[in-house]
């Protein structure tokens, strides 16, 4: 199956997918963070065949509530509503901050951070045998 993974900022949001057998993540393309950013994962997700997105979840280091952790539930309550696909969250800590030490400072730093995300959730995945 494949995957959709998203970093969510409020400005930006990277978009990475996986390939069929959902073992390799791969940045994709970074959309601003419009009205319509709901319906345009949408059509990503079907022109891509997705069967689950993942969604980095930004917490505090201590497990708490940071300023953008109700923005990213409200969202996720939206893309549950609006595509019927699971949503998976993700724990995320410095995705942005690794990709840019890998990469350097880019355009795609968020698709590539969304990447690291993926990659995160499936690596465990087929490790376990199962998304949670």
């Amino acid at each position: 199956m494949k995957f959709l993974g998203i970093d969510y900022g409020s400005k930006r949001v990277g978009i990475a997918v996986s390939d069929e057998e959902g073992k390799l993540a791969f940045p994709k393309t970074t959309l601003s963070n419009p009205a319509h950013l709901t319906h345009d994962i949408a059509a990503l997700c079907v022109k891509e065949g997705v069967g689950a997105i993942v969604l980095g979840e930004s917490r505090t280091l201590a497990g708490g509530e940071n300023p953008i952790t109700a923005e990213i539930e409200k969202f996720k309550n939206e893309l549950e509503r609006k595509i019927s696909l699971p949503v998976y969250y993700e724990p995320e800590f410095f995705t942005s901050i690794e990709a840019e030490r890998i990469q350097g400072k880019q355009e795609s730093l968020d698709a590539s951070a969304a990447a690291l995300i993926l990659r995160s959730f499936l690596d465990r995945k087929n490790r376990n045998g199962n998304p949670r």
